[in-house]
């Protein structure tokens, strides 16, 4: 079967995907440097990170909503468009040379808005153009992208930092979300449209689908623990590196470990279908204990970098593993919705992880909360095997098509899909 990138619809989600990740992963240093530029404060750093959290937090269940009743493609579409003009914005008064925290507060808060109605919409628009069969190389090759400009995006940041300035970096993200709307506008894909109903009903009847599924839900609670655990490791994990493991260049490696491993994770579910993918991928998460624990023993560096990279490796491959699974069991008509609490889910336990690991390690000592976090994570990745589904569920493939999906006469879709979101 040919693969997804030979259609053209989603060739151009793919080319859009890709330009706006770059962009994304170009903005945290740009945005670091500005912040300090303007305050030489990390309190703002803090509250500019804190003003696009939020909101986009508060608002995931709403945009998985609006995901489900209305164009996904549009949705998508018209966050870019916001994200566009406020990056645009805040890079031409970084360019201007006098930049407010209270406008780059702003421009982060209405980000995270848009960012809130965005992330629901990506796993809609790959079922919507890729059928079921093919959606396992589809996540893998988007997974793969966002993986290289994982890598790539800092050290363009660099370039562009260090050569004309943050302010060129938030234009180039600006042009990235522009270019990824325009491609976007360009694609047709099929939609399965959702009953209208009260907002309340629409969010009781996502959770619905979220609670029913113990495979879905269990896992929910795994990829929690994990971001949470996460974030205890990217806040104690620099001032061990630095101070017990050999400096600056040891943190950096271990960065560098991480990015190269969620990669090479993404190769490895492109090309490998296990039975039990669901199973498989959580036992695989359960690997972050390994540098959380030998983080806490000041094991030698390493074994650090190399435990880390194993432990993105994981996640690497869980990512396009889990959005296949996730599409092909889903009604498509809630399918938005669902995925809005998986973001919201993982995304809420990162601030209790940051918010946590400097508490701990104040009362005790940097060991005692990376030693809890491994024993967090491995129990909430291993103990989700308990769950019968999670040991059950298998990846679609050729002879079953996707929940709720149109069977099409033709096994090889056409290029454009048959009806227009």
């Amino acid at each position: 079967m040919a693969h997804p990138l030979r259609q053209r619809a989603f060739r151009l989600l793919f080319i859009g995907r890709t330009l706006s990740s770059l962009g994304d992963f170009v903005i945290p240093a740009a945005l670091a440097i500005a912040v300090h530029h303007a305050t030489g404060s990390s309190g703002a750093l803090a509250l500019v990170l804190a003003c696009a959290m939020v909101p986009r937090l508060v608002l995931l269940p709403l945009g998985g909503v609006v995901g489900d009743r209305y164009d996904p493609r549009l949705v998508a579409l018209t966050a870019d468009l916001v994200r566009c003009g406020t990056q645009l914005l805040v890079g031409a008064e970084l360019l201007g040379g006098d930049p407010s925290v209270t406008h780059l507060a702003a421009a982060s808060a209405i980000g995270g808005i848009a960012g809130a109605f965005a992330a629901p919409t990506r796993s809609p628009l790959v079922a919507g153009i890729v059928d079921g069969a093919q959606r396992r190389q589809a996540n893998a090759a988007l997974a793969i992208a966002i993986g290289v400009t994982r890598i790539a995006g800092p050290a363009l940041a660099g370039v562009l930092i260090l050569g004309v300035g943050a302010g060129w970096a938030f234009i180039l993200d600006g042009i990235s979300f522009a270019a990824s709307a325009a491609l976007l506008a360009a694609v047709r894909v099929r939609r399965v449209p959702a009953p209208r109903r009260t907002l309340l009903a629409d969010l009781a009847a996502g959770w619905a689908e979220v609670r029913s599924r113990d495979w879905y839900w269990s896992s929910l609670i795994a990829h929690a623990a994990w971001n949470g655990v996460a974030a205890v490791l990217l806040t104690l994990g620099p001032a061990i590196a630095v101070d017990q493991l050999g400096g600056d260049a040891t943190w950096v490696l271990v960065l560098e470990a991480g990015a190269v491993g969620l990669l090479l994770g993404s190769l490895v579910a492109a090309r490998v279908r296990p039975r039990r993918p669901v199973l498989v991928a959580n036992l695989g998460l359960a690997t972050y204990a390994l540098p959380l624990a030998l983080m806490a023993a000041a094991a030698p560096a390493p074994a650090v970098i190399a435990a880390y990279g194993v432990a993105q490796a994981a996640l690497g491959f869980l990512n396009p593993v889990w959005e296949t699974v996730v599409q092909a069991e889903i009604p498509p008509q809630a399918l938005a919705r669902v995925t809005s609490y998986d973001w919201l889910c993982s995304l809420a336990a990162t601030p209790v992880g940051y918010t946590l690991a400097p508490l701990a390690a104040a009362a005790w000592s940097p060991r005692v909360p990376l030693i809890a976090a491994a024993i967090v994570v491995a129990t909430a990745c291993v103990g989700s095997a308990l769950a019968p589904g999670v040991r059950r569920i298998a990846l679609p493939d050729a002879r079953r098509p996707a929940a709720g999906e149109p069977v099409l006469a033709d096994p090889a879709p056409s290029p454009v899909a048959v009806t227009t979101r």
